[in-house]
Parts: structure tokens; sequence; C-alpha cells
């Protein structure tokens, strides 16, 4: 369902109980793990002739088929192949990867789109370059992550699936009941089975480079990654701009681009519109989110002034919604595309997902699907064209003071002294939200909820009446 009563930070007091989910007080818990319903039926055994319709059945409403392992929707000519193997005009793949937002709270006062701008928290004064990159490029308002948190939002976004074990194990640690942060390659039990986009990377011989994602203090989380990242790129921590590591990669860049040694994907993580909530003394959330939008502006001006651009795409996401409003569903979320080959001044309204986006990028690197999940996404050929458009991408400056730190004492900071930050969703993401969405919007503003939906292909079925 959707939720506009879902996690956000600024309102009226609401207990927050992660065992009962929204079943007691749907309109004050509300938290992205209490929302999933689960129902159990029994039915008699069906003979041979009814199982073989139901799997008929099965294999017609599914979006998965072996034939599209190799064999992707697409046009004839555009940049985005539309079968593994073929080749495609675009020879470098730029990831960014961020945290934590839905489209609402950041798109939802662009008009072109569906959005509800009541539940705006980073709009296009805190955002210009979000916003000028959605407009001038491609406005993707119906994008979904395929995650739920950090914890299996980064291996859906870097791998197409997360584990059982990740999938049960979250829930259980997000929930306070022990357990701990185990996706990010930092626990094997919870690696994907077939690797990671980087291992793939590795069998087809495509080279490779990550900067922060799967590599905290300057380290490999995983050993595909060993020799493949910048030493001197800083991971997750809300004590560096993203700037600063905007600064790290550019360096990088320049040393790799000098040599002719530029690998076909990068992966690069800019993970500050997460924000520190309203810890006092520490940048504001309007701060951390302008610093994030403005790292990734400059990232695509640097790369679009570049030699490679012409035959380069930029893909940019965050890892998870972190269960904030969002009008339509607590998954939808911000997504991007930049570069030669990207369509300007386009408005695609086709519902993407992360495993789309991950099929879009396999596909322009001659890589077969991960999982049965980016196997039958749609990729985001729609967004593409089949000639080149060389003009580049000039960033906006911020409008809000990168280093506004939070000064008020109240109850919203008093919360957020307490918020471990050390990591990633260590901090509920319901607790999280309420405090952003009080502290920025006001005690007088409603706490919007999350909301979730249901989203089907209709197909035939094969019964005859």
């Amino acid at each position: 369902m959707a939720n506009p009563y879902g996690p956000n930070p600024v309102g009226k007091k609401q207990e927050v109980n992660y065992q009962q989910g929204d079943i007691a007080k749907p309109k004050e818990v509300q938290y992205i793990a209490g929302l999933f319903k689960g129902t159990l039926s029994i039915i008699d055994a069906p003979t041979d002739a009814q199982l073989a319709t139901y799997s008929a059945m099965v294999y017609q409403n599914t979006p998965y088929s072996k034939l599209k392992e190799l064999n992707a929707e697409g046009e004839v000519g555009n940049a985005i192949p539309s079968k593994v193997g073929d080749k495609s005009p675009i020879k470098y793949v730029f990831y960014v990867i961020k945290e934590n937002r839905t489209y609402d709270q950041v798109l939802g006062d662009i008009k072109e789109g569906n959005g509800d701008p009541s539940l705006v928290l980073f709009g296009e004064n805190v955002t210009p370059n979000q916003h000028a990159l959605a407009k001038e490029f491609v406005l993707l308002d119906n994008f979904y992550v395929n995650g739920e948190v950090s914890a299996d939002g980064h291996n859906w976004t870097t791998g197409a699936y997360a584990t059982d074990y990740l999938e049960k194990n979250w829930v259980v640690s997000y929930g306070g009941r022990g357990g701990s942060y185990d996706g990010e390659g930092n626990r094997s039990v919870a690696n994907n089975k077939g690797g990671f986009i980087w291992d793939h990377c590795k069998k087809a011989g495509v080279s490779y480079r990550t900067y922060g994602e799967f590599a905290d203090n300057y380290k490999p989380n995983i050993p595909v990654l060993k020799n493949h990242l910048c030493n001197y790129f800083t991971g997750f921590t809300g004590l560096v701009a993203d700037t600063t590591r905007f600064s790290q990669w550019k360096r990088d860049f320049d040393s790799l681009l000098a040599k002719g040694e530029v690998p076909q994907f990068n992966t690069v993580r800019f993970g500050n519109d997460h924000t520190e909530g309203l810890r006092k003394g520490r940048p504001t959330p309007y701060a951390h989110v302008a610093d994030n939008d403005l790292a990734v502006g400059l990232f695509v001006e640097y790369l679009s002034k570049s030699p490679i651009w012409n035959e380069t795409a930029i893909f940019i996401l965050e890892d998870d919604a972190q269960n904030g409003a969002d009008h339509v569903d607590a998954h939808r979320s911000t997504a991007y595309v930049a570069g030669g080959f990207v369509k300007r001044n386009f408005v695609d309204h086709t519902m993407y997902s992360t495993a789309s986006m991950l099929r879009t990028m396999e596909l322009i690197l001659g890589l077969p699907p991960m999982s049965q999940y980016d196997a039958a996404a749609t990729p985001m050929w729609r967004s593409f064209s089949s000639t080149v458009q060389p003009k580049g991408f000039v960033s906006k400056n911020n409008l809000v003071d990168l280093n506004e730190k939070n000064t008020a004492m109240n109850e919203w900071q008093r919360r957020s002294e307490k918020f471990d930050l050390a990591k990633e969703d260590a901090v509920p993401d319901l607790e999280f939200n309420r405090v952003l969405w009080y502290g920025l919007k006001g005690e007088n503003t409603p706490f919007p909820g999350p909301k979730r939906a249901a989203f089907f292909k209709q197909t035939k079925t094969l019964d005859k009446d």
C-alpha cells in the first residue's frame, strides 16, 4: 500500500513497535517490516491434470523465462542491446549508489512526474543538480528499489537478489532481537551464491573498479575487489563530505584516464543523503543532502567534459528507500541516467526496478543476468537512443549552506544523539524518518506513513470460462 502515513522525520509522537507491526495501530507504527502481510492457504492435493494446469498458469504469469536470459526487451539500433553479447556503443558504465530516499521526498515537486509535493523534504532548493538531471536527461517517476533496507538493499543493488539467510536475518536484526549487519560482504553466509556484479565482470573479462561500495575502511569486503578499488576513497560515514569523495574519485579517475586504463565498470558510493538526523553540532539534514547533490552534479559534469563522455553511461540510484513517505509505494525511489546516448528532456513512465538498472548495465557490458530477477526485469532502453547527443552537463551551485549545523535542543535532537550512525541503517528507519520529518517540517505537520502497492501484469488464464 502507499505510505503517506509512514516513516519520515517530523510530527506527533508515535509509538514504534517492531514486533507487532501495523496491526494494532496502523497510522502510528507502519514500519516497513511490519507492513508485510502473510497468508496461509490449505488446498486439496491437485490431480496430475490440475497440477499441469496450475504449472502452466504460473509460467504464463511469471515475467521470467529461460529465453529472457539471453534475449531482453528492446528496439533495433538502440544503444542498449537486446541480446546478451551484442555490442553496445557505450563502453564505460558508472554506477552511483546513494542512500535511502523515496521519489516524493526529493522529486515530488516536479510537475511532469507523478509526485506529491506535500511529501517533499529535499526539493529543488536542496537538490538542484538531481532536479536538473531529471529535467535535462530523463525523469524516472516509476522506479522502485528491490531492497527493503540497506542490509539487503546493497546486495540487491549489486547482485540482483539477496540470500534467503539475509532476507530473514535483517528483520530480526533490525527489530533489535539479535544478529548483526551481514550485508555488503560483511559475512560470507549472506553473500550472493553466484557472486556480485564484479564477480560476473571478472568472469567475462570486463574491467572493473569500486569506490567505497563493498569496501570499508579502505579495504575490500569481498575477494573479487582485491586490487580493484581506490584505496583512498572513503566508504560510508557522515563525517566525510560527498564533495570530498568526489575529489578522491576525480584524482583516481584522472590517473587512470591518463594511462588509458579507465575500467569498463565503476561503482561509486555517495551516501550522505542518508544524513545524521538532528545530531547537535553536525551538518543539518539539508546540508548533508545538498552536499550529496553537489557531489553528484560535479561527478556528472566532470565525466561530461571528459574525452570518454560519448561512450559513457551513468546510472544513479538509492540502495533502498528507507521506508520514507511516498504516495505510491514505500519502495518508489529516485533514479537518474546520464550520458551521450541518454535521451534529453524525456519523461519515462515505464515501471523499472533495481533489477532493471542492473539488467541494462549487464546488456551494455555483455553480461548475462545474475538471477531470475534481472533476467525478468525490463531494461531501461526507452531512456536511451541510437544516436549520440554530445552536449554535457553543467552542475548547479548549492543553494544550502553546506556548513549549516544542527543547533536546536529539542526532542528530535535528543533522539538523534542516541543514533548509532557508524553503519548505515544501524538506526531503525521508521524512527530515523520520524526525526527527519518532525525536525524539518515542524511539530504541527502530520507524519506520513509508508505506503505499499501491488504491481502485476495481467495475462490470460487457461480457464475456458
